[in-house]
């Protein structure tokens, strides 16, 4: 069932766990997010980012997905993330998306806050949540490689106080993307930004690749909603490889292959939705 974008982060916060966020290229990453969510019991967001439009037209991906969260068993949110362009932030609201992500973190933080509060009051009129984004997260979730800069303290209490933004997405150190090495999350940034903020759900992108004790340790210090895109992206690819690797070509079909997809994401969503609810011993969790 559609539900409201704000409450699953704030229920989550109260109950030190994280909503995973789950981006969606394809039907079969759908389906595998869905069974996952389902069969756990567990909220998600289910999420496109605009720069992949290209790739999954939103008029033809938010109707499947507005369509699964009123259907689904558990309750999910839907989400445009990395709005950057109001024609694109107006479609999706037009379209069922309940929660708008505008990535205001290439201005300056004035203007960070001048462009991010004019969509909030504009998305807050029509019902829908409003996340907002500080500091440089690396990798390449904006079309061109960037390097990872953490957001200033100052600028996090500052855009999260006068933007009216539901949530806060910081730049600890995370990146989209493959990681070039190992994650250096800066924690301590974290734990100020959230003890400064405690009322406010903070947001990790970049979730593939950072640590599963990393996670953890993330959300006890203020992150209710985590990023996953390149791990199920992944898990199509790693899909598709295993069938033309194993399958005979003369009994080869896209019936086959698409359950193969859905059960690859499905298993990564899973194991992620373990990690977040923060419940489970990590050593427990086949990731």
């Amino acid at each position: 069932m559609l539900c409201p974008f704000k409450r699953l982060l704030l229920d989550a916060l109260k109950d030190r766990r994280a909503v995973g966020a789950f981006n969606v290229g394809n039907l079969e990453m759908l389906l595998g997010i869905v069974k996952a969510a389902e069969e756990s019991n567990t909220p998600v967001i289910l999420q496109i980012a605009e720069k992949r439009f290209s790739h999954s037209p939103l008029e033809y991906i938010a109707p499947m997905l507005h369509a699964a969260a009123m259907r689904a068993k558990v309750e999910i949110a839907l989400e445009l993330d990395h709005g950057c362009t109001l024609f694109n932030v107006r479609r999706s609201m037009d379209l069922g998306f309940n929660t708008i992500m505008f990535d205001g973190s290439m201005f300056h933080v004035d203007k960070n806050i001048e462009e991010t509060k004019k969509i909030a009051d504009e998305a807050h009129a029509r019902g829908v949540a409003l996340e907002a984004e500080i500091g440089v997260v690396g990798g390449a979730e904006g079309g061109a490689e960037m390097q990872a800069n953490c957001a200033s303290l100052s600028d996090i209490i500052k855009l999260g106080t006068q933007s009216s933004c539901d949530a806060l997405a910081v730049a600890i150190g995370n990146a989209h993307g493959h990681y070039k090495g190992v994650p250096k999350l800066n924690f301590k940034l974290l734990e100020d930004a959230h003890n400064a903020l405690p009322d406010l759900p903070l947001v990790l992108h970049g979730g593939t690749g950072i640590s599963l004790s990393d996670f953890r340790k993330a959300i006890t210090m203020g992150i209710a909603k985590i990023n996953i895109a390149t791990a199920n992206f992944d898990a199509i690819v790693t899909a598709s490889q295993k069938y033309t690797k194993t399958s005979d070509p003369k009994s080869s079909n896209y019936f086959s292959l698409n359950e193969l997809m859905v059960e690859e994401v499905y298993n990564t969503t899973l194991a992620h939705i373990k990690v977040f609810n923060n419940q489970e011993p990590l050593e427990s969790i086949n990731f």
